[in-house]
């Protein structure tokens, strides 16, 4: 699963920096403006937002080829990562239902879909059950007994009788 997002986020990288890419063209041939703002720096924006958008996602693609290759959770700045592209595919999903088509949406809600599946697949709480169990060694004396960690399942009140 982990191998299917990297793919799918390879693919959108270089199509995203290429739209961009391609609009900045459009809009330099163009000499197209917008309130007033030099059409060369909306060409030259345009084009720098889409590599800069384009290596975002090249980014997250590799961190999950990385936890597909070493089948591990992300931890650190890759699971960082994996959250804001999510939020991002959330974001551009509602500005795709909004702005384009439902195709588009649905394409981002699957991505979205991907990225939260390997977040909660790789998803492993470490905490006292998963510990490795400590060696027996001699106990102190003084020492109070600890309790038991599973104790008894608390069990729910007796039925009241009809009266």
């Amino acid at each position: 699963m982990a191998w299917i997002l990297a793919v799918v986020l390879f693919v959108e990288a270089f199509g995203v920096a290429a739209l961009n890419w391609f609009l900045g063209i459009v809009a330099d041939r163009q000499n197209m403006s917008l309130a007033g703002i030099d059409p060369d720096a909306m060409s030259v924006s345009s084009k720098v937002g889409g590599v800069l958008f384009g290596l975002y996602f090249l980014l997250c693609a590799l961190v999950a080829l990385l936890v597909a290759v070493r089948d591990r959770a992300p931890a650190g700045l890759g699971r960082i990562l994996l959250i804001s592209v999510a939020v991002v595919h959330g974001l551009l999903g509602a500005f795709a239902w909004a702005m384009l088509s439902k195709a588009a949406f649905a394409f981002m809600v699957v991505v979205l879909g991907l990225v939260i599946l390997l977040l909660m697949t790789y998803d492993r709480l470490e905490g006292p059950s998963d510990a490795a169990p400590a060696s027996e060694g001699p106990k102190d004396p003084k020492a109070p007994e600890q309790p038991d960690r599973d104790p008894a399942p608390i069990t729910p009140p007796p039925a009241p009788s009809p009266s």
